[in-house]
């Protein structure tokens, strides 16, 4: 079930990354995706900053508390805002959380021009999550 699950992430974020793009030049708001996107691996990660100017990924667990409550503001933040948001579950990505130095969860890194360029760690309210983001983007 488990690789059910990982195989239909593939096969959504191929669909996302097919979608004709426009010039970078041309980027607007309106192209980054309207939900997170659930990333697996280095290299999804990688495309997806690559792919977008700004990049808000939210490193969570499922069974944390803090990160059940940020859930429907990441959720605004997606929908609402410039960022494209990426979710990686630390439980399955964990070489991932090492490599960006995620000790505890939530951790939010803003990636901004394929660079590393906040991090907030704990429950953010949404006013900060747009601030940081409208500084960056």
């Amino acid at each position: 079930m488990a690789e059910d699950i990982e195989e239909i992430r593939r096969q959504k974020l191929a669909e996302l990354r097919n979608r004709t793009e426009p010039d970078s030049a041309e980027k607007s708001t309106s192209e980054s995706p309207s939900g997170p996107i659930h990333i697996n691996g280095n290299t999804e990660l990688s495309d997806t900053v690559a792919e977008y100017d700004t990049v808000l990924a939210d490193f969570y667990a499922d069974w944390c508390g803090p990160c059940q409550m940020l859930e429907p503001v990441i959720e605004t933040i997606a929908a609402e805002t410039s960022a494209t948001v990426a979710k990686i579950d630390i439980d399955t990505n964990r070489q991932l959380a090492a490599e960006y130095g995620v000790q505890g969860v939530p951790t939010l890194l803003l990636f901004a021009d394929g660079q590393p360029a906040e991090r907030l760690v704990g429950m953010q309210d949404e006013a900060q999550l747009r601030s940081v983001i409208e500084t960056h983007a």
